[in-house]
């Protein structure tokens, strides 16, 4: 599994890029929240990924039995 990623690039005008790699969905927001705290800055403009429509489908290992009442 690759591994998550922040890219962060400052321009020379001050300005923050920021860019999550191999996070699924909505985990990459919380990141994002995170460096904005760190910043005490506030994103201007984004844009989703194909990683955030994407499912995660990590297996655990872990198995269930379910039984069901057709009664």
């Amino acid at each position: 599994m690759a591994r998550k990623q922040l890219v962060i690039k400052v321009r020379p005008d001050g300005t923050v890029n920021a860019e999550t790699l191999n996070m699924k969905g909505q985990e990459c927001l919380d990141y994002i929240a995170v460096l904005e705290d760190l910043l005490d800055a506030q994103t201007v403009t984004s844009s989703y990924t194909e990683d955030y429509t994407a499912i995660d489908t990590t297996v655990t290992g872990e198995t269930t039995d379910h039984a069901l009442d057709k009664g």
